[in-house]
């Protein structure tokens, strides 16, 4: 019987076979985010020896063949017998789940690897691995293949280096591209080394001969200072603080910004808590309750007066906030939050007492930030006033959606997709080439306001903007609730040239600044239209990057074809738009994640905000790389 269920139905995997079968369990995806997930697993194991102390520096070197190099001075991976295994403890640290020397007190005392898992994970990921280990005084060495050994640790020569030098290539059997962005590895690498000091980091891309090396003795103080470098501070330096309490190592540092949003980072063991924790808040809590305890002891606040709310005491807000504890909780491996009930007690205990005292000792930069708060408090009672107008406004006018909008039949929140559209000619094309059922369509008449440069209280005025706010139907700042979402897809459609990049640039500032959830949750996406179609016959195709032109030409040198380069998605007729940019089954979607955003956080500063000199000296810097140029 094909349903027969019994004891040959249960299947055991074993060794590395789990990964491989259930990769997106151990690195989450098996797209771009998980292939750089392997670089940061091995890189993390040269991070926990530099915070043991053994290492202070870290080669990452990334291939013509994609394949990767991570090497340190740290002490080597064991290579003699292990006692319960008869085999090399290389050997089970490279092959074994759950295996390492974070499990043990004695090797590390702070990890951000406790798992055990990590660099196995990379091995059962890649189509080859080798590691070399230098340890002393000798070279030792094993290679694998798709997680298991294929020759065993053997002894290579001698050497007067110590270290772990570990090669790997993704497979591409497991991922669906194996082409590492050199942008991705650096701001996370940059990132490593702002956390430790001590440490000398150099990335190498034999691709493109680009190399980085990067050594903050500043330290995260530093890293605040980077972030900020196209806005206006309301101090000279950030204040840095750091402490321990219950053996929790608690560094912060904080610096006020002119602009409106707030921006906070948080660590915990040097790995990025993206979706925050007890650490993160614990300082909200902190942080606002001393900023009111404050403005009263400089009588900035009168006692008629309401206490600030969380974000008025966060507006125009950069921090990083690290904490360094012994056993920390991480929900699931890739360690997006922290869950430990200790890290909140230490960093509220810290930062309550330390903080006070940077305030007492700059108090005139302290009033600055409290006067800032407090604008922002008079602010955001305004705005929830505007709120309130346009909401009694609707309800006495019955407004509806907005005109524009195409809506679509179903309902169904998993199937639904909104295409926000660039220009009315590509909008009625796109009304023409959707599928009504789940696919709705909102065009946009030019560019939208720069939310980067306007307040709250002016932006929900802007029709647009408002257009926009009322179709994905979620609401804006604090009131951006998820479960009003209207669509489960927002799809951003822009023409492929400078006006259309411009475009997605300011929707993009506008849903992370404003809709974050929507970024968080994996809502919003970036259409792929195709710059070129190629005819040959009866044979059509359709090529979406210079690249992919270029291999096309390449692979057929000898074929007649005709060739159409598209300017805009207004060119395209509604078949060609369905079956390249709209048809779930065919076309290709660039899905923005929270890492995407905060990568291009920067970029958005400097790009929409108001510091002429910073976007100049980008540029400038860029200006060699540009290849499609609208002028």
């Amino acid at each position: 019987m094909k349903n027969r269920y019994d004891a040959q139905s249960i299947k055991i995997l074993k060794g590395l076979d789990p990964v491989r079968k259930r990769p997106g369990m151990y690195i989450g995806s098996t797209g771009k985010a998980g292939l750089h997930h392997l670089v940061y697993e091995v890189v993390d194991n040269s991070i926990d020896e530099v915070m043991a102390g053994y290492a202070s520096e870290i080669l990452i070197e990334i291939r013509e063949d994609n394949s990767v190099r991570v090497k340190d001075n740290g002490r080597g991976i064991p290579t003699e017998m292990h006692p319960d295994t008869n085999t090399s403890a290389l050997e089970v640290v490279m092959t074994t789940l759950h295996a390492g020397g974070k499990f043990s007190e004695d090797s590390y005392k702070i990890s951000g690897g406790l798992h055990g898992v990590g660099v196995s994970v990379v091995n059962a990921l890649s189509e080859w691995c080798e590691v070399r280990v230098h340890r002393d005084g000798k070279f030792f060495r094993q290679v694998y293949e798709r997680g298991k050994a294929v020759t065993p640790v053997e002894e290579a020569g001698d050497s007067e280096e110590n270290g772990t030098e570990t090669f790997f290539r993704p497979d591409s059997q497991v991922f669906s591209s194996t082409d590492f962005d050199f942008d991705i590895l650096d701001s996370r690498l940059r990132e490593l080394a702002y956390l430790n000091p001590e440490a000398t980091i150099t990335l190498v891309d034999k691709r493109i001969s680009e190399t980085r090396s990067y050594h903050f003795e500043g330290g995260i103080a530093e890293y605040v200072k980077h972030m900020n470098r196209s806005r206006k501070s309301l101090q000279k330096q950030p204040f840095f603080i750091e402490g321990l309490h219950n053996g929790i190592k608690v560094q912060l540092a904080l610096q006020y910004t002119s602009t409106y949003d707030e921006q906070i980072i948080c660590f915990a063991n040097n790995i990025k808590t993206v979706e925050g924790g007890t650490h993160l808040t614990a300082l909200k809590t902190v942080l606002t309750k001393l900023m009111n305890d404050t403005a009263r002891k400089y009588n900035i606040l009168k006692d008629k007066d309401q206490n600030l709310q969380g974000e008025d005491v966060r507006e125009g807000l950069t921090a990083v906030l690290s904490i360094f504890l012994k056993d920390p909780q991480f929900e699931g491996q890739t360690k997006a939050k922290l869950g430990n009930e200790e890290a909140h007690e230490a960093v509220i205990k810290v930062v309550r007492e330390r903080l006070e005292e940077v305030f007492d000792y700059n108090q005139k930069e302290a009033k600055a930030i409290i006067t800032k708060a407090v604008d922002a408090a008079k602010a955001r009672l305004a705005a929830k006033r505007a709120r309130e107008m346009v909401r009694r406004k609707n309800m006495l006018e019955n407004t509806a959606l907005p005109g524009k909008l195409a809506d679509c039949i179903s309902q169904d929140l998993e199937t639904t997709e909104l295409f926000i559209v660039e220009g009315d000619s590509a909008g009625g094309s796109s009304k023409e080439a959707r599928d009504r059922n789940f696919q709705a369509i909102l065009p946009l008449r030019g560019k939208i306001l720069n939310v980067e440069k306007a307040g709250f209280e002016k932006f929900l005025k802007n029709e647009m903007i408002h257009n926009i706010i009322v179709a994905v139907g979620t609401g804006v700042g604090d009131d951006c609730d998820l479960n009003k979402l209207r669509y489960g897809k927002i799809v951003i459609m822009t023409d492929a040239d400078v006006d259309g990049a411009h475009i997605r640039t300011l929707l993009l500032t506008l849903f992370y600044r404003y809709m974050t959830p929507l970024v968080s949750e994996g809502r919003v996406f970036i259409a792929q239209a195709p710059l070129y179609k190629i005819e040959s016959g009866k044979k059509k195709v359709y090529l979406y990057s210079d690249e992919e032109l270029q291999c096309y030409l390449k692979e057929n040198p000898d074929k007649r074809y005709s060739m159409q380069m598209y300017k805009g998605l207004g060119e395209m007729n509604p078949e060609q738009l369905w079956e390249t940019t709209m048809d779930p089954t065919r076309r290709k979607l660039l899905r923005i994640d929270m890492e995407d955003a905060e990568v291009a956080d920067s970029i958005f500063s400097i790009l929409m905000g108001s510091e002429v000199g910073q976007r100049r000296e980008f540029i400038q810097r860029h200006a060699l790389s540009i290849s499609n140029l609208d002028v």
